[in-house]
């Protein structure tokens, strides 16, 4: 099994840049997708998930009206678009599988515990 997530890097506040989480390993369909983010020195948050039972969506206050999740089966890949940066996303991006059957709000309440597999991260740098 394997989650690789990329796309990160140094951007100016305002700006964008759009994560990718491609997997291997694993029955593609049958797993709902959440990215979570961890800033120095504070707790890994969930920032948004892509339910594999419906396709229903998740985004964390902080993220949402900015952030956007999507999922191309046919690549097995899911994608975070973030726009409108602030230096408070600055953090190291981790996507991650979930086997939960439910709505990605539900998979979320879970939090990390909820997930069976996690790729290594991509940081994302906001700064001027």
């Amino acid at each position: 099994v394997q989650l690789q997530a990329s796309g990160g890097g140094l951007v100016q506040p305002g700006g964008s840049l759009r994560l990718s989480c491609a997997a291997s390993g694993f029955t593609w369909d049958d797993y709902s997708i959440g990215w979570f983010r961890q800033a120095p020195g504070k707790e890994r948050e969930g920032v948004s998930c892509i339910s594999s039972s419906d396709g229903s969506t998740y985004y964390a206050d902080s993220v949402k009206g900015r952030f956007t999740i999507s999922r191309d089966n046919a690549k097995i890949t899911v994608y975070l678009q973030m726009d409108s940066l602030k230096p408070e996303d600055t953090a190291v991006y981790y996507c991650a599988a979930s086997s939960l059957t439910a709505q990605a709000t539900a998979v979320m309440t879970l939090g990390s515990i909820g997930m069976d597999y996690w790729g290594r991260g991509t940081l994302v740098t906001v700064s001027s």
